[in-house]
């Protein structure tokens, strides 16, 4: 075989139908690795920068709340993206065990790795321990508060994908734990909690809904087939309210957060509040192009969310320096 074979790093049939065409993992990884990193979403980055985020917001708003930094608070920040994308894997990885079976049936999710036959739910599950395993060993590495909250959040983690059949909220129970690293990274830092990263937390989670959302309105023919529930088919021709809903809370908390944090830095406060109205903008933005019934558009603002969740990170580390 030569390094141009298909089978050693070329592109292959088995791409998942929603990762973007041409990306690393169906190019350039090697054929063996493949499902697993299909499994753990590496193809699809987005779910890894919307777990991380929350922990960046987290952390800086730490820094400005305590008015130190130091290279331990860099390997904090290095220390959650790592753990981030491991623990963002993993969590995808028991997601896709625990909904095999609705996988197979759904348009957009049967090429996945398990229901398409890539990969056995053996494999999945080794695969997804050793992610955890990995991911707890940076864990380790934090204050010791941090590392409860990081085992607490393995509830959240394991009840996720149960959520859908129960409630018509899951995104609400994906809020929860994808914005658990603003408390973890907060705790990391200053090795307590306060309500300013517990308000942080719950502007994360309203951010969570109205992203998801949006991200549901793909599936809903299917969910609504197969029996799954989301608060896109909850909201149905409303969504536009709620997502307005969801962006002024998400906006809200997120300036309490900071006013709890730094309530007499003035120049903190008006760098802060200049990001959280520029990421309010660009909710707004999303709002106004938002079709749920297009299914393109909706990945498509879905994955915005990267950058809606950039601007505050760097208006809050613009702060420390302001």
């Amino acid at each position: 075989m030569t390094e141009t074979d298909p089978e050693i790093n070329g592109p292959d049939k088995g791409a998942v139908a929603d990762a973007a065409a041409g990306n690393w993992v169906d190019t350039r990884a090697p054929a063996w690795s493949r499902p697993y990193l299909r499994l753990s979403r590496a193809d699809r980055p987005i779910g890894t920068w919307l777990l991380l985020l929350p922990c960046w917001w987290g952390l800086l708003l730490a820094m400005g709340h305590t008015g130190t930094a130091s290279l331990g608070d860099l390997w904090i920040a290095v220390g959650c993206a790592v753990g981030a994308w491991l623990m963002r894997g993993a969590g995808c990885t028991w997601n896709d065990i625990t909904d095999r079976d609705f996988d197979g049936a759904v348009e957009r999710t049967k090429s996945r790795p398990i229901p398409s036959g890539q990969a056995s739910v053996r494999q999945a599950l080794v695969w997804a321990v050793v992610q955890s395993l990995l991911a707890f060993g940076i864990l380790l590495t934090f204050h010791p508060t941090a590392i409860l909250l990081g085992i607490a959040s393995l509830a959240l983690v394991a009840v996720y994908p149960f959520a859908k059949r129960f409630t018509w909220w899951p995104q609400a129970f994906l809020g929860l734990a994808f914005n658990w690293g603003a408390l973890l990274a907060w705790a990391a830092h200053t090795g307590s909690l306060h309500p300013a990263p517990v308000a942080l937390y719950l502007a994360g989670i309203a951010w969570t809904l109205f992203y998801d959302t949006i991200y549901a309105h793909q599936d809903k023919e299917d969910d609504a087939l197969i029996g799954v529930k989301s608060t896109a088919r909850l909201f149905g021709e409303n969504t536009h309210r709620w997502l307005r809903r969801f962006l002024i809370a998400t906006l809200s908390l997120f300036l309490l957060a900071v006013v709890l944090a730094a309530p007499g830095n003035i120049l903190t406060l008006t760098v802060s509040v200049c990001g959280i109205w520029a990421m309010g903008w660009h909710l707004a933005w999303q709002l106004r192009l938002l079709n749920p019934d297009d299914t393109a558009t909706c990945l498509r603002l879905f994955r915005s969310n990267r950058d809606a969740g950039l601007i505050p990170t760097a208006f809050l580390a613009l702060a420390l320096f302001a």
